[in-house]
């Protein structure tokens, strides 16, 4: 029955490639509504009748898939900022896709105000609401947020979202890559890895059945969570910090450094993957056992070389100053492995690149210390195994 509602908050390509595609694919929703900021996005998307094009790459190449029915508002009007409260209202699902938790309060009007507006007034009979941003506490900060407990059930979803994709806005890139444009009248492509295995909080509201029926439900995600941010996000950040260091300026170039690939397959499966297998074993789960660890990690390590996907050095290891902060997928990957009982020299490796990596980009003297970047980096210094970190740092720098 397509009787669900879909209101989803951003309109880039984890929103448009992955939950509006799956919801129209699924043909259980009569309205697919999305609010989005960007006037030029909302008109081009209008312009074409709610049609856009997210371009999915493979192994074997690169299909573009077409989605339909698409409403698009921008909350900064008024008459549009009423549609989307009317159908936040009426929302059986609500998806946020925004660059990360902090935004959930920001503009006028903010999304943790739409969403409240929305329930005052709501209609539907129970909601899921979806948090997608790369925080492993999203679903409970943007409740925290809204602070309205509405009648009718809801539900706060957190999300393990290990789908990499980008916003390609150079129009040679577009033309060489054989990119369609996400629709007329706008040079910008979403580009999205073909990978769609999805972890979500489990739906525990009685009778309710999600619309969007493909993602994995688990009790407890957070596992799941950690996997992704000290395993994919932790070893991601050290193939690019490293390739930066080799010069490199695409990631599939190193599908061809046997000595690079070894240095995060040893961190990935030989310290990351020993560290949360021995935290999370008693779980049960395949992931959490050295054969599916191994698989997920090879098959990672696949997907980020992937030329099809042609990630860039530059965007797999911008923003450094929030890679390398004390409590994130590096520093905290390393933490977790100390903890364990396992030594992280390999991740060592690519935190001591990163750091190079942060003196250059942010035009400090070439002869800045590891412990003078880190004075810039951490906002906290008594840290659990502090001295263990720096000494394996040090050794790489």
């Amino acid at each position: 029955m397509n009787d669900h509602i879909f209101a989803g908050f951003g309109f880039g390509p984890i929103q448009s490639g992955l939950f509006a595609a799956e919801a129209f694919k699924s043909n259980r929703f009569k309205r697919i509504v999305i609010a989005e900021i960007d006037p030029a996005l909302v008109q081009a998307l209008r312009a074409n009748h709610g049609r856009y094009v997210v371009n999915v790459a493979s192994f074997d190449g690169i299909r573009s898939e077409h989605i339909d029915g698409i409403e698009c508002f921008n909350p900064a009007i008024e008459q549009d900022r009423q549609e989307l409260v009317r159908a936040l209202s009426q929302a059986t699902e609500i998806i946020t896709a925004l660059p990360s938790v902090d935004f959930y309060d920001k503009g006028s009007p903010s999304v943790v105000s739409l969403i409240r507006q929305g329930l005052q007034h709501r209609t539907a009979r129970a909601t899921l609401v979806y948090a997608a941003e790369n925080n492993n506490h999203a679903a409970r900060i943007l409740e925290d947020k809204v602070r309205f407990r509405p009648a009718q059930p809801i539900q706060y979803l957190n999300t393990v979202i290990g789908k990499m994709s980008q916003v390609v806005t150079d129009k040679n890139e577009i033309a060489e890559k054989g990119l369609i444009p996400i629709a007329p009248g706008i040079d910008r492509a979403f580009l999205v890895e073909e990978f769609n295995r999805i972890y979500v909080t489990q739906c525990t509201l009685s009778g309710f059945t999600p619309g969007i029926s493909v993602f994995i439900e688990k009790s407890d995600v957070l596992p799941f969570e950690e996997a992704k941010l000290y395993g994919h996000n932790a070893i991601h950040a050290v193939l690019a910090y490293l390739a930066a260091r080799k010069g490199y300026t695409k990631m599939a170039e190193l599908e061809h450094d046997a000595q690079v690939m070894q240095i995060a397959r040893d961190a990935f499966i030989n310290e990351s993957g020993r560290a949360l297998i021995k935290k999370y074993a008693h779980l049960n789960e395949d992931l959490f056992t050295p054969a599916g660890y191994r698989a997920f990690a090879e098959d990672l390590l696949k997907r980020m070389t992937n030329p099809w996907l042609d990630d860039t050095v530059e965007r797999a290891a911008r923003d450094p100053r929030r890679k390398l902060s004390e409590n994130d997928r590096l520093f905290g990957t390393m933490r977790l492995c100390l903890e364990q009982g396992v030594e992280p020299a390999n991740i060592a490796r690519g935190v001591a690149a990163g750091i190079a990596y942060f003196i250059r980009q942010a035009g400090l003297a070439a002869d800045t210390s590891c412990e003078q970047a880190l004075r810039l980096l951490w906002t906290c210094t008594d840290l659990p195994y502090r001295s263990e970190v720096l000494r394996l740092v040090r050794m790489y720098f």
